[in-house]
């Protein structure tokens, strides 16, 4: 895994023009986003409340898709803070690994650089895949959280996972 930088611009824009890419289960339509190359400038797509990082193949530094993370809060002090984090394979990079070992070193990064305690990650409960990919990650299922998730025009279900510090 690594930053962003100006060469990932168009890469990242074709990525995130179509479900083609993302895949079904990161169909939330068209949000409002900053112009990707500003954002790379400004801080690399790495900030205080989340980021995104590409992922690569070890083999040939291909770039198969992106992992991010955003801060969730589960109390007013800043101690209850946990990041939530997600992923994004290109359709070539699905069910070869590449999730497992992404999201699991993104933890370890996680725990590496910042103060959390809990790093958790929410799928839509049909997306076996990836819960077995968290799984595999070393992350725990701690439930669903029903009618959570509005996507492709629906209200979904989402299984809930984490893995906390020194667990």
């Amino acid at each position: 895994m690594r930053p962003a930088t100006l060469i990932d611009v168009k890469l990242l824009t074709l990525w995130q023009s179509s479900t083609f890419y993302t895949g079904k289960f990161n169909d939330f339509g068209l949000t409002a986003r900053s112009p990707l190359e500003d954002a790379i400038k400004k801080n690399g797509l790495i900030g205080e409340f989340g980021g995104t990082l590409i992922v690569e193949s070890v083999v040939d530094d291909k770039p198969l898709g992106t992992v991010s993370w955003h801060l969730v809060h589960h109390g007013p002090n800043p101690e209850s803070s946990a990041w939530n984090i997600g992923i994004a394979l290109i359709p070539e990079a699905r069910g070869r690994g590449f999730g497992t070992q992404a999201q699991r070193l993104l933890a370890q990064y996680l725990f590496a650089t910042t103060s959390a305690n809990r790093i958790e990650a929410s799928t839509d409960v049909e997306n076996v895949a990836e819960q077995r990919a968290l799984e595999k990650a070393g992350f725990s299922r701690d439930g669903v959280l029903r009618g959570a998730q509005y996507r492709a025009g629906e209200w979904r279900d989402v299984a809930l996972y984490s893995v906390v510090r020194n667990a």
